[in-house]
């Protein structure tokens, strides 16, 4: 299956796309981690994006989308993909349509995570972010060490200066900026597009994710 994760951030897409993933068996493909990838390899894909991030540019659109390409046709990706922070413009939406549909697959389902935005500053302006992973933790304090394996040297967990409530409620207006319009687009070309309520224990929305796409 290749599912689309929609929300906004600290709606735990992240942690809800690892589980599905575990359950589904196929990889969560992240723009941010194929984009590290194609940059630290050295691809001719990823000389374009870091010659633009380099000039401070956006990496564009064609660049990110080809990248993409390259992870769904990996063998990894063979049996589906929960794409993560994939789409978050129309342009977006329809460059992945379009990626698709050269790889002969179809995009089987976007899942829109819901949540309120009070809840979202509280959840967030409790947030802490390992400085080298880039993990978040819920409930931990600035400067605790990060308990995941493999760094070196091992990560301090830190308070993001987005993750301040006032930053947060522009954060949340961008999305909505942006996010509004995909859906739109997505309703309007017949996409299976499922709202998932994302208040509650993980354990809830989990079970709810697999309701909606009949994995229950």
């Amino acid at each position: 299956m290749i599912i689309v994760l929609l929300g906004p951030p600290g709606a735990g897409k992240g942690t809800q796309g690892e589980r599905l993933a575990a359950r589904l068996d196929v990889p969560k493909i992240a723009t941010g981690d194929v984009l590290r990838a194609a940059v630290r390899d050295s691809t001719p894909l990823g000389l374009e994006a870091k010659a633009a991030m380099d000039r401070g540019d956006l990496v564009p659109d064609a660049v990110i989308m080809g990248i993409m390409k390259e992870a769904l046709a990996s063998p990894t990706a063979a049996r589906g993909a929960i794409l993560d922070g994939v789409v978050r413009t129309t342009p977006q939406a329809d460059g992945l349509g379009e990626t698709l549909a050269a790889l002969g697959r179809k995009l089987d389902a976007v899942l829109l995570f819901d949540i309120d935005e009070d809840e979202l500053v509280r959840r967030l302006s409790g947030r802490t972010t390992c400085d080298v992973c880039q993990r978040p933790f819920f409930g931990r304090a600035p400067g605790e060490k990060c308990n995941i394996d493999g760094h070196d040297p091992q990560g301090t967990l830190v308070r993001r200066r987005d993750d301040e409530p006032e930053s947060i409620r522009k954060r949340m207006q961008v999305y909505r900026d942006q996010t509004s319009p995909v859906v739109n687009w997505y309703e309007s070309r017949g996409a299976n597009l499922v709202h998932v309520d994302a208040l509650g224990a993980l354990d809830e929305v989990e079970a709810r994710v697999h309701t909606a796409l009949g994995l229950a």
